[in-house]
């Protein structure tokens, strides 16, 4: 049985992604991408909790990451959208590295889009995404 919390989370990890999307439609507008950021932390605390939230977010060996989400965040609330993207793509990709060859695995068994999935060149691409790390690949959170 899922809670109330993970189904309020879910649903506003949906509209700040949505928000996300629309503020990078409508060429980086700082208002959209900054409502997309507020929705998309205040589900992410929802759906997994506060605490492993603050364990997830406190992590020493992802501090460079953790440093370019959170400045890119800040640097989109000051007005600098398309800077504050960078730096927030930057920090997901060095965050969920890890997580990426794990999905693109799953995503080999859906019907349309699995073929893609299977290529060699994505293979690859998705494959350098676990390297450099400590060797197991596990999901982040």
């Amino acid at each position: 049985m899922v809670s109330d919390n993970t189904k309020i989370g879910t649903g506003l990890m949906f509209l700040g992604f949505t928000f996300l999307f629309l503020g990078i439609l409508f060429l980086f507008d700082s208002a959209l991408l900054a409502l997309g950021d507020i929705l998309f932390l205040t589900g992410l605390t929802l759906t997994i909790g506060v605490h492993r939230t603050l364990r997830f977010f406190s992590r020493r060996d992802r501090l460079r990451g953790i440093l370019a989400f959170f400045g890119g965040v800040a640097l989109v609330l000051m007005r600098w959208p398309m800077v504050g993207m960078v730096a927030q793509v930057y920090g997901l990709v060095y965050l969920f590295g890890q997580f990426f060859p794990i999905a693109a695995a799953s995503l080999k068994d859906v019907p349309v889009i699995g073929g893609v999935f299977r290529h060699p060149a994505v293979e690859g691409f998705f494959a350098s995404f676990g390297r450099g790390g400590a060797g197991d690949r596990r999901a982040p959170v």
